[in-house]
C-alpha cells in the first residue's frame, strides 16, 4: 500500500466541513432522570468537542489532512470553548461565523452502561445556509466539502440539492453524513442523495433512508445499500463492532473489519469513521477495500476516550494499526 503524503510546498489537498459545532456535555453514572426534585450523583462530567461537523473536522485534521469547519457559533463561552478548541487540533477556523443574537448550541449526552441518550438545545446551529457555505468556499477553494447533521440544519437542508450542483460544477466533490432524524420523517434527501459523491450512514440510518428513497422491498442490508448506491453515491456504511462496507455506483462491495478495542464512548465514532475514510480519499488511497479499513480503525480508535475526540487517530497511530 502506498499512501500519498504531500511534500513540503505541495498543494495538500483541502477538506471544508460543514454543519454543527457546539459542544457535548458527557454525564455518566447515574444518568436516568426521576423528577420529584432527586438529586443524583455521577461519576463523571466533561465537556468536549460536539456536533458530526466539528468532530469529523478535528479527526480530519488528527490524520493529517488541511482541513476548514464552517458553521455558526454565538458569542458565548461555549462558542469560544469551540473556536478555541478546533484551532489548537489545526483546524481552520477563519469560516466559523459568530451569531451575536443565539446562544451556541449544546448536546447534553446521558451515559449508561448499554445505552445512551442526547438531549440537543440547537441554538446556532439551525442558522446556516447555502450563502454561507458558499462564501467559505469561495476563500478556501477546497477539493471537497463534507456535509453533517442535515436534520438539524433545514435552511441549508433546503438549499442543498442546488448548492451541490454548483460544487460540482466547479469540481469540487462532496458527501454526506445526515444522522439520526430527530422527527424520524427523513425528508429532503431525494433530490440530495442522487448528488453526492459519498454518503455515510450507519446501518439504522441506511435503513431509514432506503425505505424512504426506495421501492419498498424485501432487502439486506448490503442490498440496500447497492440501492442507494444505483442513485448516483458511494455508500460508506458504518457497521460498529463490525467495522463497515462500501458499495460503489457500479454495485461494486468492499468490507473491512475494525479493531478491537475497550470502548470508554461511542459518541461520535461515526464521525471518526467518516474522517478515516475521507483522509485515505485525500492521500491517494483507490483501493475501496483500504478505504473502508481506514475508516473502520479511525472509528475504532476514537471509541477508546471519553468524548468524541480525544482518542481520535493520527496519522502515524492509525497506519500502524491497519
Amino acid at each position: 500500500m502506498t499512501v500519498h503524503t504531500p511534500a513540503r510546498g505541495s498543494r495538500v489537498p483541502t477538506v471544508l466541513v460543514v454543519g454543527d459545532i457546539n459542544p457535548d456535555l458527557i454525564l455518566d453514572g447515574d444518568v436516568v432522570p426521576r423528577f420529584g426534585q432527586i438529586e443524583q450523583v455521577l461519576s463523571g462530567a466533561a465537556q468536549v468537542i460536539g456536533g458530526s461537523a466539528s468532530i469529523a473536522a478535528n479527526g480530519l485534521a488528527r490524520l493529517g489532512i488541511a482541513t476548514a469547519v464552517n458553521g455558526i457559533v454565538g458569542d458565548d463561552e461555549r462558542g469560544r470553548f469551540m473556536v478555541d478548541e478546533l484551532r489548537r487540533s489545526g483546524v481552520d477556523v477563519d469560516q466559523i461565523a459568530v451569531d451575536c443574537d443565539h446562544p451556541t448550541g449544546i448536546s447534553v449526552i446521558l451515559n449508561s452502561v448499554n445505552d445512551r441518550a442526547i438531549l440537543t438545545m440547537p441554538g446556532t446551529i439551525p442558522l446556516l445556509d447555502a450563502r454561507d457555505v458558499i462564501g467559505a468556499v469561495d476563500a478556501l477553494h477546497p477539493d471537497h466539502v463534507h456535509f453533517a447533521s442535515f436534520f438539524l440544519l433545514p435552511g441549508l437542508a433546503k438549499g442543498l440539492s442546488v448548492l451541490l450542483d454548483s460544487l460540482r460544477a466547479r469540481g469540487i466533490t462532496t458527501s454526506l453524513d445526515t444522522n439520526w432524524d430527530p422527527a424520524e420523517d427523513w425528508d429532503g434527501l431525494a433530490d440530495v442523495v442522487p448528488r453526492l459523491d459519498y454518503l455515510f450512514p450507519n446501518v439504522e440510518e441506511l435503513r431509514a433512508i432506503s425505505r424512504r428513497l426506495l421501492a419498498p422491498l424485501d432487502r439486506d442490508d448490503v442490498d440496500a445499500a447497492i440501492a442507494l448506491a444505483s442513485l448516483g453515491p458511494t455508500v460508506v456504511v458504518k457497521a460498529g463492532p463490525d467495522g463497515g462496507w462500501s458499495v460503489t455506483p457500479r454495485g461494486d462491495v468492499a468490507t473491512a473489519a475494525g479493531l478491537p478495542v475497550r470502548v470508554a464512548d461511542t459518541a461520535g465514532a461515526g464521525d471518526s469513521f467518516d474522517a478515516g475514510y475521507l483522509a485515505a480519499v485525500f492521500s491517494g488511497i483507490d483501493d475501496e477495500r483500504v478505504r473502508v479499513r481506514w475508516a473502520a480503525v479511525a472509528g475504532s480508535l476514537s471509541a477508546r476516550g471519553i468524548g468524541g475526540t480525544h482518542s481520535q487517530p493520527t496519522r502515524e497511530e492509525l497506519l500502524g494499526r491497519l
